[in-house]
């Protein structure tokens, strides 16, 4: 079996070399990042325009409220579809999106929707935190 990453006479792939792409990770923890960023992101987008200076802390910690309460559950869906499509992205890019590929890696797809729920809760008690000082 020649180790090489030419294409076989035949006009196929080694499967030394089929084997190295699917053993790639799957990026959960940046999945999971992402995922929780973006349902937190009614407090968060607020939190840094103040951070940088371009709104006060008042304005800043209103529109946040306003965000918040009105419109939680659209960030929230909108997290978790930014995390299903990233795993449907990653898997698919792996040639695993299919219900075999994604059990062979559901410990990465668990840990991929806890880092998610972590980083939400984590940025949701540091803006509430900063809201404080406003």
């Amino acid at each position: 079996m020649s180790t090489s990453t030419s294409p076989s006479p035949s006009g196929e792939r080694d499967d030394l070399d089929s084997s190295r792409e699917s053993a790639s990770p799957l990026p959960s923890v940046r999945i999971g990042v992402l995922a929780g960023l973006t349902g937190i992101l009614c407090c968060v987008g607020p939190t840094v325009l103040a951070m940088v200076g371009v709104v006060g802390a008042g304005t800043a910690y209103a529109w946040a409220n306003t965000l918040y309460d009105g419109y939680a559950w659209f960030f929230r869906l909108a997290g978790l579809l930014v995390l299903g499509g990233l795993v449907a992205w990653s898997l698919k890019r792996r040639n695993q999106c299919t219900l075999a590929g994604a059990r062979r890696v559901w410990p990465k797809l668990t840990m991929s929707f806890g880092i998610a729920v972590l980083t939400y809760a984590l940025l949701y008690g540091l803006t509430t935190w900063l809201g404080t000082f406003a």
